[in-house]
């Protein structure tokens, strides 16, 4: 599987990787072990990723990178869609959300995005799209999942930054769409001591 390197922010680094023969597991780890390797400037055999053990009903796992037994301090953030994965690699503490989509969703999921879309109009299509996986991207930053609804989440004028009011973090987006894909990525900072 060949990947794409994304144009990120400073302390993030992307790719978008797509292989319809590939499940959606082995891309992310796959991807994940490429980024990871170059960061740490050694050898992709030398990584290893693996899902964390769910530590109680409905918790949400997420990718670990090892190298040599000991865990590498980096966050692994992935997001897919049909044949299509982005994963992001940065640090542990900065909240990050990716999401991603093709400018073909299916009926279904036009009809949930209009119901759970803040737009006005939201008969162009690819606005919308370009709505809901703004908003999407805050959620997966957010970190709650479905306990946020996406209508609560809030974009400014320009979709370069988004919030949910009950908290008081404040997300910068960034597009970073490749090659027919639509991607967002959503990132708050980094906690201060």
């Amino acid at each position: 599987m060949q990947t794409v390197l994304l144009d990120t922010p400073a302390g993030i680094t992307a790719r978008l990787g797509w292989d319809p023969a590939i499940t959606v597991h082995h891309r992310r780890r796959m991807i994940a072990r490429e980024l990871v390797a170059a960061q740490l400037g050694c050898e992709e055999k030398d990584v290893l990723v693996e899902r964390e053990s769910p530590r109680g009903f409905g918790y949400h796992t997420r990718l670990i990178a090892s190298r040599k037994g000991v865990d590498v301090p980096l966050a692994i953030t992935t997001a897919s869609y049909r044949a299509a994965t982005v994963v992001a690699v940065s640090d542990p503490g900065l909240p990050i959300g990716i999401d991603i989509r093709d400018s073909n969703p299916e009926p279904a999921d036009l009809t949930r995005m209009r119901k759970h879309s803040r737009l006005f109009s939201t008969g162009n299509t690819l606005d919308l799209i370009d709505h809901w996986v703004h908003v999407q991207a805050v959620l997966e930053a957010d970190g709650r999942g479905v306990r946020v609804a996406p209508e609560q989440v809030r974009l400014d004028a320009s979709r370069q930054r988004g919030w949910i009011p009950d908290r008081n973090m404040k997300y910068t987006l960034v597009d970073v769409s490749r090659d027919g894909w639509l991607i967002t990525l959503a990132y708050g900072t980094l906690p201060t001591a």
